[in-house]
C-alpha cells in the first residue's frame, strides 16, 4: 500500500517485470479490507492511518509477510516496525534491486527454506560440476576455484537464481548493473563473453537474439 502514486505506479511496473502480481491500494482502511496475499509492501504515511498501526493490525491477523518502505528512516522508526512484525524494512529513495532481492528473501525465510544461504549448483557432465557458492561470493568448476571479477561473479549468480530461464537484457541490466540503466548494453555480451571463456563446457550461456540469455548444463 503506497499513496504517492509516482513511487507506487514505479514499484508497479518494476515488480511486473519480475512476474509479480500487485493489488494497489492507497490507504489503511483499503489495505486491511483486501483479499489475502503473499506478501505486504507496506508505506507508513498513509493519508487514513499511520502505516505503523496497518502493520500491527496486519500481525495480529496471521503471518503474511510484510516489509515496510518508508521515508522514516531513523533507526527507531526501523525498530518500531520490526517490533510490531515487519519481517524488513528499506527506506526510501530505494532501488528496485534492493527491493525485488529483500522480496525474494522474506519470501524463502516465510516459506522456512535456507535457500539464500546455500550454494547453487547448475549440473552439466558431471554431478554438481559448477558450484555458485552466494555466500563466500566465488564459483567452483570440478572442485577449483573460478577467477572472476566481481560483476562477472554478479551475472552469474543472477542467471543461476533460475537455470533455464531466459532473462530479458533489459533485465540482467536493471538487476546486475543499476536500477536505472539507460543506454547501450554491449558491456553485458562483453560479460558474458568472459564468463563463456572462463567456464569453458561447464555450462551453457545461450543467446536468444535480440531478447536475452540463459543459462543451462552443457549438453
Amino acid at each position: 500500500m503506497e499513496d504517492d502514486h509516482p513511487v507506487a505506479e514505479s514499484l508497479r511496473r518494476g515488480l511486473g517485470r519480475y512476474g509479480f502480481e500487485v493489488d494497489w491500494v492507497t490507504d489503511g482502511r483499503s489495505a486491511l479490507a483486501a483479499a489475502p496475499c503473499d506478501l505486504v509492501l507496506l508505506d507508513l504515511g498513509l493519508p487514513d492511518t499511520d502505516g505503523l498501526d496497518v502493520c500491527r493490525e496486519l500481525r495480529a491477523r496471521g503471518s503474511v509477510p510484510i516489509i515496510v518502505i518508508s521515508a522514516r528512516a531513523e533507526e527507531v522508526d526501523r525498530v518500531v516496525g520490526l517490533e510490531l512484525g515487519a519481517d524488513d524494512y528499506v527506506s526510501k529513495p530505494f532501488g528496485m534491486r534492493e527491493v525485488i532481492a529483500r522480496i525474494r528473501a522474506v519470501l524463502r525465510r516465510s516459506a522456512g527454506s535456507g535457500a539464500d544461504n546455500a550454494p547453487t549448483s547448475v549440473n552439466g557432465p558431471l554431478p554438481e560440476r559448477l558450484v555458485v557458492d552466494r555466500r563466500a561470493r566465488r564459483v567452483l568448476m570440478d572442485g577449483a576455484e573460478v577467477a572472476l571479477t566481481p560483476r562477472e561473479y554478479d551475472l552469474l549468480a543472477y542467471l543461476a537464481t533460475e537455470p533455464g530461464r531466459l532473462f530479458t537484457r533489459e533485465q540482467i541490466m536493471e538487476s546486475v548493473w543499476d536500477t536505472n540503466w539507460f543506454g547501450p548494453t554491449k558491456t553485458l555480451d562483453v560479460h558474458i563473453g568472459a564468463l563463456r571463456r572462463k567456464l569453458g563446457a561447464a555450462i551453457a550461456l545461450e543467446t536468444v537474439r535480440g531478447v536475452g540469455f540463459r543459462l543451462v548444463a552443457a549438453s
